[in-house]
């Protein structure tokens, strides 16, 4: 029996240890030492400035930052004013193929369009002059095209 009575006073200390390890663990990491009431996701020391840098530094790292930010700025709205202009003579481009594609008086004719500034360049060849001046007037008459330029020849090649 003093055996049995020796076991449970070791199993009574072992799990007592280990409930006084446990809470003093959960307790010290909350209220460790000096710093009584701070959690772990405060800081240990409080700065006025940024760490690693002095007061003058942050200032210069601001505008630096600044600088750097209006310069990226200006060049997004660089890229995307050209990405515009590029969509833009696309579209042009694609109006008077379509309507060239579509008139039945220019079956046969081998038209190239390009735009450049609303700009429209014709080039290639087309059979005879009826399809020359049809080709041109589509081009003309297209919504946005500022100018067309002929170097279309006439005549089979």
């Amino acid at each position: 029996m003093e055996a049995s009575m020796l076991r449970a006073l070791v199993r009574f200390v072992l799990v007592l240890v280990v409930v006084v390890a446990a809470a003093a663990f959960f307790f010290g990491y909350r209220w460790g030492g000096a710093h009584f009431g701070r959690t772990a996701s405060e800081p240990a020391v409080r700065t006025e400035r940024p760490v690693g840098t002095t007061g003058g530094q942050a200032d210069q790292t601001r505008e630096r930052a600044r600088t750097a930010g209006a310069e990226i700025g200006e060049k997004v709205a660089v890229g995307t004013e050209k990405a515009a202009e590029t969509i833009d003579e696309a579209r042009l481009t694609a109006k008077v193929k379509s309507k060239m594609a579509l008139d039945d008086t220019l079956d046969g004719s081998r038209v190239h369009v390009s735009t450049d500034n609303n700009v429209v360049t014709l080039t290639g060849t087309v059979i005879n002059e009826t399809q020359h001046t049809r080709a041109l007037t589509l081009a003309r008459e297209t919504a946005g095209v500022a100018m067309v330029v002929d170097h279309l020849s006439t005549g089979i090649n």
